[in-house]
């Protein structure tokens, strides 16, 4: 199955063990799990991933056990089962690719159509469709390209992630949780608030990777997938992906360079990216260079780094527009922060005559440096702004839509739209926040009921009543980032 010769290290920092206990610092951003834990059940529901099989458990304990293993019977891995897994993991409401196929379409016959797929996978006989270029308003008003794969594509991109991730898993480093089994966007928020409120962080680098998923460079990312991936099958698969190009307006055109942001398979190959440009060498600056703390918190291509010195995040800072430059990348300098931030940073700058610490944002929320009750240090997270006017813009266009479909139409909808936001933002001490939104969300619903008609008139008192009816009440959803964080690590943070 795997071939124990040494892959090609030339372009890569040595990597220390990936093994849980390690580090105050590693368990803060999650290295603290019990080994083992990716091979846990998946949940139930629709995102839920296939069942672990004997023979993925076999490439997963070879991948963990030699770290310098390359596997070169991958693709046998892909059978009509993972298709069909995959098939059913993929909204029903999802957008068409070029060839129009909606996900209904396919399921018609499906176990032909997948018994085909499977059969022109395996002798070589499939062949990858031009992604259809969709362009997503982002909170600032630019627009985010997104490419929109055909049913196909999308089918056959999760059956490989999910047998990629059986190696990949064993290798990436506790600080990313970006797209990986077992983790999420909260799980990365209680890292760093746990890193920020235990560890001695006084500066936080705030930075983001100017257009990373377009600049991502082809030639480099083949390099580090052959250090793992030796089945050249797999390795034409996603070469064809990536050479498929774009096709917008009716247009099709080459693509050169990066992946298709959207695609299924650019969260792993971005993961997979970022494991050897950042993940391994800031793991590995940090325990040779550094003179004191300092924490890493990554989530796809958005990270944040934490320092106790601010010489060390100087030259972190230094190093890393080096090192990211090696690789056809560049920080956004716009978006470029280094800031005084953490337990102690309110009081130093008092003392200088400072004005209180800047705030930053990561993942939706603002992170601002608060106080409990009794005067301590106490790390705030409010919905960011942009995020607040973004989507309470997307309800009122939406409501508008909407404005002639009875009432109770309207409010079986709203309510869904608030359920899933305070699913995400119903975080300790963002009450306000939430709340917020749900009363402005009433204004846009009270506003649409008035446009009914020249005569149709709502009061507020009128709006509360429907909303109190129909609409879920704002609480809060999740528990304290410290209490979530020590019940994930099972008690092995050594930060404790």
């Amino acid at each position: 199955m795997n071939d124990r010769g040494k892959s090609d290290r030339s372009v890569l920092p040595a990597k220390s063990p990936n093994k849980p206990g390690g580090s105050g610092a590693e368990a803060v951003e999650g290295r603290g799990l019990p080994e083992g834990n990716t091979a846990s059940e998946p949940r139930a529901g629709r995102s839920a991933g296939l069942d672990v099989s004997s023979e993925l458990d076999r490439v997963r304990q070879a991948a963990r056990k030699d770290r310098d293993a390359k596997f070169t019977a991958l693709l046998h891995h892909v059978t009509v089962d993972r298709l069909r897994e995959a098939y059913r993991a993929i909204s029903p409401n999802a957008a068409a690719g070029v060839d129009g196929v909606m996900w209904r379409d396919y399921g018609e016959d499906l176990e032909a159509s997948l018994r085909d797929l499977h059969a022109r996978v395996q002798r070589g006989a499939y062949r990858a469709s031009p992604v259809r270029r969709a362009l997503i308003p982002k909170p600032d008003g630019r627009l985010r390209p997104l490419g929109v794969a055909t049913l196909e594509d999308k089918i056959v991109q999760r059956a490989v992630v999910e047998v990629l991730n059986a190696i990949y898993e064993q290798d990436f480093l506790g600080f990313s949780y970006g797209f990986r089994p077992g983790r999420g966007p909260h799980d990365a928020l209680d890292a760093l608030a746990v890193g920020i409120e235990r560890k001695k962080v006084c500066y936080v680098l705030d930075a983001d990777i100017r257009d990373f998923f377009g600049q991502l460079d082809r030639a480099w990312l083949e390099r580090f997938l052959e250090h793992r991936i030796a089945d050249k099958r797999i390795l034409r698969l996603i070469q064809k992906w990536l050479r498929a190009g774009v096709i917008e307006n009716g247009e099709w055109s080459e693509t050169t360079e990066g992946t298709a942001q959207g695609a299924s398979v650019s969260p792993l190959l971005a993961n997979v990216y970022l494991h050897y440009v950042f993940d391994l060498w800031a793991d590995q600056w940090r325990r040779r260079h550094a003179r004191g703390d300092v924490i890493l918190t990554r989530f796809a291509d958005d990270y944040v780094a934490g320092f106790q010195h601010r010489e060390d995040a100087e030259r972190f800072l230094a190093d890393l527009r080096n090192r990211l430059a090696t690789f056809g990348l560049e920080l956004a300098a716009e978006k470029t922060r280094l800031i005084e931030f953490g337990r102690f940073a309110a009081e130093r700058r008092h003392n200088r005559g400072l004005p209180k610490p800047d705030t930053f944002e990561f993942l939706g929320f603002t992170h601002i440096c608060g106080k409990d009750r009794l005067g301590r240090f106490q790390l705030k997270r409010i919905t960011s702004k942009k995020k607040m006017r973004s989507k309470l813009q997307a309800v009122k266009t939406d409501m508008r839509l909407r404005m002639h479909l009875p009432i109770p139409e309207q409010g079986r909808w709203l309510a869904r739209v608030l359920q899933g936001h305070y699913n995400y933002y119903a975080v300790p001490g963002n009450g306000k926040a939430v709340n917020r939104f749900r009363e402005r969300a009433i204004g846009h619903w009270r506003h649409a009921l008035r446009r009914r008609s020249q005569r149709g008139y709502v009061t507020w008192a009128e709006a509360h009543r429907l909303a109190d009816r129909w609409l879920p009440q704002s609480h809060i959803l999740h528990p304290w980032p410290g209490a979530r964080f020590d019940a994930r690590t099972r008690g092995r943070s050594p930060v404790r």
